[in-house]
């Protein structure tokens, strides 16, 4: 074994991945599991932990896989995360644990991720569950937003011994897991669900279609229905475009809803009643993860597929490994190049879009070399359906219909990083509904910040 690279994790041919909605990546077995496992060098001052937003003993649950203990493994991993069969596969372990990997520093760092994900499923596969309150506190907490930060924070509270109900407006639980991410990246009967139903087992009560601000109040939940304490997790739902000419063409869509219809409605199946557009050539403009997903999304519904993205390769946002698999299975790359407008026939559909050419130029406030147009460049790039994959921001429903609730310019909520604390007394935030769009992990981390902050409010610390 050579301890300077990782255990090579099987993954579906590239071609045949193309055209199917299975997951990718197939996993480690018990096998490659200990292997890699045994790589790691279990450091007393442990960076990985550091870089784990939910600060999971990630080399307390490694030295329990290297044993071949896995059930002890996923305790250990449980005591920090709620959902790391989904962590497992969508964090970016990269710039998080194994970007701090010490072995890393002469080799490959440990293959945390591929690790996680193999205890998770493990466990899963046998039923085993994270363990729940031993005493209950009386006292009722309520969630809203079944995604990452929401599941985090109420399996935590749960944990703790509140009484918690998750409140999800759309009609399944999960938020972006089931929405926005693709099936062959992260399935969803087969892990986000089982995820949700370990945490209800904790005791957690979902109601879903229920739209805060409009089916009931926060003021109305704390008020009238006697919930002590109240963390708002409902993501960052509203799309960006660019506000170009043609924009509101047939055949234009967010990221948004081109995922939802797919992953939640099930579109990619021919038995949904869901429909979609399968073009036959789409561009996809943006460069991250969700960019990725879309494209993906497009190439397996049958379609030449193309990322448009105004800067270079080296500042795609997007995970390493979700733009390698994107080239293997064959997405077309544009960079430097920025669309202008988006032609359409006299019917109102799509029938291409003009773009120019880019080069960098000085870096702008987030450090990143600006693109710069390049006169004369400009050229028409044939396509039926393009798909705008540029960011979104919080919907304001919530914090316009909640007393005291104060956001930012950008319409976040505005919450104290360390604890989730809002302006407003026993409202607690975090995640998407407060940065903006970010990562799972990310959320989750907030989610279980204000746990804590919700619990040191109500007994009083």
């Amino acid at each position: 074994m050579d301890v300077l690279k990782k255990v090579p994790v099987r993954e579906q041919d590239a071609k045949e991945r193309a055209t199917n909605f299975a997951e990718v990546c197939l996993g480690y077995n018990m096998e490659e599991a200990v292997e890699e496992a045994a790589r790691c060098i279990n450091c007393k001052n442990a960076q990985c932990i550091k870089g784990c937003p939910v600060a999971i003993n990630i080399p307390g649950f490694i030295e329990q896989v290297k044993n071949g203990d896995v059930k002890a493994a996923y305790q250990v991993i449980s005591e920090s995360s709620a959902l790391p069969a989904v962590c497992g596969r969508v964090c970016p372990q990269e710039s998080q644990c194994e970007g701090r990997c010490i072995r890393g520093i002469k080799g490959e760092p440990i293959s945390i991720g591929k690790l996680e994900r193999f205890v998770a499923d493990w466990a899963r596969e046998r039923g085993i569950r994270p363990e729940g309150a031993k005493e209950k506190k009386g006292k009722k907490v309520a969630v809203i937003g079944s995604g990452p930060a929401g599941l985090t924070c109420a399996g935590d509270l749960a944990k703790m011994g509140y009484d918690v109900t998750i409140f999800e407006a759309l009609h399944e639980a999960g938020g972006v897991l089931v929405y926005g991410i693709p099936e062959f990246r992260l399935p969803k009967q087969d892990v986000v669900a089982k995820e949700i139903e370990n945490v209800k087992s904790l005791g957690v009560k979902i109601e879903t279609n229920v739209v805060i601000g409009k089916s009931i109040t926060i003021d109305e939940l704390m008020e009238e229905e006697g919930f002590a304490a109240v963390f708002i997790g409902s993501g960052a739902g509203l799309p960006k475009f660019m506000g170009i000419p043609g924009e509101n063409a047939n055949g234009v869509f967010s990221a948004n809803e081109y995922l939802t219809r797919s992953n939640l409605m099930k579109a990619f199946d021919e038995t949904s009643n869901t429909p979609i557009m399968r073009g036959r050539k789409v561009a996809v403009v943006g460069g991250g993860n969700v960019a990725m997903d879309a494209a993906r999304t497009a190439l397996r519904l049958g379609a030449e597929v193309h990322i448009v993205y105004r800067r270079s390769e080296e500042e795609l946002p997007a995970r390493v490994e979700e733009v390698h698999h994107a080239k293997e299975e064959g997405i077309i790359f544009d960079l430097l190049t920025n669309p202008t407008e988006i032609l359409s026939d006299d019917k109102g559909w799509v029938t291409g879009m003009k773009c120019i050419k880019m080069e960098l130029g000085e870096p702008d406030e987030s450090g990143r070399r600006r693109p710069v147009e390049i006169p004369g460049s400009e050229y028409t790039m044939e396509v039926d359906t393009v798909i705008m994959s540029l960011g979104t921001s919080p919907n304001p429903l919530i914090s316009s219909t909640t007393e005291g609730l104060e956001t930012n310019k950008w319409k976040c909520i505005i919450a104290d990083e360390a604890d989730g604390k809002t302006t407003k007394e026993g409202v607690y935030a975090g995640g998407d509904a407060v940065t903006g769009a970010a990562t799972v992990i990310l959320a989750m981390g907030a989610g279980k910040a204000a746990a804590k902050g919700i619990d040191e409010y109500l007994s009083g610390k």
